[in-house]
C-alpha cells in the first residue's frame, strides 16, 4: 500500500527532532523530493516553488501557488497557504519566509541571490540536509515499495530475454524490444497497483543498447536492429509509491563468444564482491573499491568508467554514494544500487544493475532477475 499519514507525521516528528539541534524555529523544505518525502504531496516540478513549512512547534503548512490550492488541501497536511503567481511583485520562496512569522528558520536549499534577501527578513538563516540525512534509511514501509519496484523492473527483463529472439528476426530494433519489455510491465503494474496508487507516482523507464554502443555508459535507444554476436544492455528503473529500484543485465545475442565471457563473468564477481563489502560500518567509498576488484583483477581496469552505485529512494539517484569520496558509514535500512560496468570503446560494453537492502544479517536483493538467470540462461536465441 502507499505510504499513510501516521508515516508522515512519524517524518516530521523526527524532522522536529533534527532542527531543534539547529536552535531554529522551523525548517522550510524546497526541494521538491524533500517536500515528498515529509509529507507525501506529489506534484510536478515547475518554475512554481511549493514549500513545507515545518515548524518545531505547531503544524506544518503547504506553500504552493494558486493553482495548486485544491490538490494541496487533499493532502494530509491540511494547513494551506497560496501566493498568486510565479515570478510575482515579491518572489514566492522570499514571500515564504517572511509569512512564516519566524525569525530563525531553516531551509534545504536557496538560489544564492536570494538567499541574501531572505537573510534581511528573519534573525538568522541556516541551510541544513538534515532532511536529506533522515532519507538515507528507509522505514519497512518504504522498503516494501522498493521490493515491488524492483519486481517490476525484473518483469521487464523477464519480457525482454523472451521476446527479444521473435523481434530480432523479425527486423524489429531496440526500441521494439525496450517497449515490448515496459509494455508488459505497465500493464501488470496499472492491474495490481489500483486506484490506491492514483496519486503517487509510479512507472518505469529503461534503456536498450547494442554491439558499439554498448561502450556508452548512457547509450541511447535507437531503431537498430541489432545483430548476432552482440552484447544488449538492459538498464530498468521502477518506481512504486513514489519510490524506486532498478534492474538490469546484459544479454548475449545469439550466443557468448570466448572473448566476451572474461567480461560477463567480471562483472558477475563485482556484483558479488558488492553485496559482501556492503555490510554495517563499512564506509560507503570502501564498498565501492572492493566491489570493483573482480574486474582490476582481471585486467580489465581500463574500462571502468563509473562508480559501483548509489542511493535510492524518492529519487532514483540520491545519497548516499557508493564511490570515491564518500564515506557515510553503510546503516541497516539504506538501499543502493550495485551497477558494475565494463566498456571496451569502440567494440562493446558489459553491465548488470541489481538493487541491494542493507540488513542486520546480510544484503536482500529485491531484484531477483540474475539470480533466477545465471550467466548462460542471458542468451536471446535467433
Amino acid at each position: 500500500m502507499p505510504l499513510t499519514e501516521v508515516r508522515y507525521r512519524g517524518t516530521i516528528e523526527n524532522l522536529r527532532r533534527d532542527i531543534q539541534a539547529l536552535d531554529v524555529d522551523a525548517v522550510l523544505l524546497l526541494d521538491t523530493h524533500n517536500v515528498v518525502y515529509a509529507s507525501g504531496f506529489f506534484h510536478s516540478p515547475n518554475e512554481r516553488p511549493i514549500g513545507l513549512l515545518v515548524p518545531v512547534n505547531g503544524p506544518p503548512r503547504l506553500l504552493v501557488p494558486l493553482l495548486e490550492k485544491e490538490h494541496a488541501e487533499d493532502n494530509w497536511v491540511g494547513h494551506v497557504q497560496t501566493y498568486d503567481e510565479f515570478p510575482g511583485t515579491e518572489h514566492p520562496v522570499l514571500w515564504m519566509i517572511r509569512t512564516s512569522g519566524y525569525r530563525r528558520i531553516a531551509v534545504d536549499t536557496l538560489e544564492t541571490r536570494l538567499f541574501m534577501a531572505a537573510s534581511e527578513l528573519v534573525d538568522s538563516l541556516v541551510l541544513t540536509d538534515c532532511v536529506e540525512r533522515l532519507r538515507y534509511i528507509k522505514t519497512d514501509a518504504e522498503l516494501a515499495l522498493v521490493r515491488a519496484a524492483a519486481r517490476y523492473a525484473d518483469m521487464v527483463l523477464e519480457a525482454i530475454l523472451h521476446e527479444s529472439g521473435n523481434i530480432i528476426r523479425r527486423g524489429g530494433t531496440e526500441i521494439d524490444i525496450l517497449a515490448a519489455g515496459l509494455t508488459h510491465a505497465q500493464a501488470a503494474m496499472k492491474r495490481e497497483l489500483g486506484p490506491a496508487f492514483g496519486p503517487t507516482k509510479c512507472g518505469l523507464v529503461g534503456t536498450v543498447h547494442t554491439g558499439v554502443r554498448a561502450s556508452l555508459p548512457h547509450g541511447k535507444t535507437l531503431p537498430r536492429t541489432p545483430v548476432f554476436g552482440e552484447p544488449m544492455i538492459a538498464g530498468i528503473g521502477a518506481s512504486v509509491g513514489g519510490y524506486h529500484a532498478e534492474s538490469g543485465v546484459t544479454f548475449a545475442i545469439g550466443g557468448i563468444t570466448d572473448d566476451q565471457r572474461p567480461c560477463f563473468e567480471a562483472a558477475i564477481a563485482c556484483d558479488a564482491a558488492g553485496r559482501a563489502a556492503l555490510v554495517p560500518g563499512a564506509s560507503c567509498q570502501g564498498v565501492n573499491e572492493a566491489a570493483l576488484q573482480p574486474i582490476r583483477r582481471a585486467g580489465l581496469s581500463s574500462f571502468l568508467r563509473h562508480r559501483i552505485g548509489h542511493g535510492m529512494g524518492v529519487q532514483g539517484h540520491e545519497a548516499p554514494w557508493l564511490a570515491p569520496g564518500d564515506d557515510t558509514p553503510v546503516q541497516v535500512g539504506m538501499v543502493f544500487s550495485n551497477e558494475p560496468g565494463i566498456y571496451r570503446p569502440g567494440l562493446d560494453g558489459y553491465r548488470t544493475i541489481s538493487t541491494m537492502i542493507v540488513g542486520s544479517d546480510g544484503v536482500e536483493v529485491p531484484s531477483r532477475f540474475q539470480a533466477e538467470h545465471p550467466l548462460e540462461k542471458r542468451v536471446i536465441s535467433l
